[in-house]
């Protein structure tokens, strides 16, 4: 694959991750344990990726987060909150307005 198709690449996947780990917050979790749910359906991501993104997605209200000393280890759990599932939602709808855009506009061009 070449750099610029590398590069659309990465920014396709850039939104769509956004969706996924809102998706993937409905139950709570720690991030490596987040990673290891998104790798197992096909989505491979770094944590210098996964961390800043729940972060991100944290402080502008969509997850909400604690603390816990489980197992010896301390571990920071996220889950989605209210306002993430308003957000999740219309990403939702907008995921599938283009998705269908797309089929359609393949389908014209054939």
């Amino acid at each position: 694959m070449g750099e610029r198709q590398e590069a659309m690449r990465l920014e396709l996947r850039r939104g769509v991750l956004v969706l996924a780990v809102l998706t993937a917050l409905r139950s709570e979790q720690y991030g490596y344990s987040l990673r290891k749910a998104l790798q197992a359906v096909g989505i491979d991501i770094e944590e210098g990726t996964l961390y800043p993104l729940v972060r991100r997605l944290e402080s502008y209200g969509l997850l909400a987060s604690r603390w816990s000393a489980a197992e010896g280890r301390k571990r920071r759990y996220y889950q989605i909150s209210s306002r993430g599932e308003d957000a999740l939602t219309m990403l939702n709808l907008e995921w599938q307005r283009l998705s269908e855009s797309i089929h359609q506009i393949t389908e014209t061009v054939k």
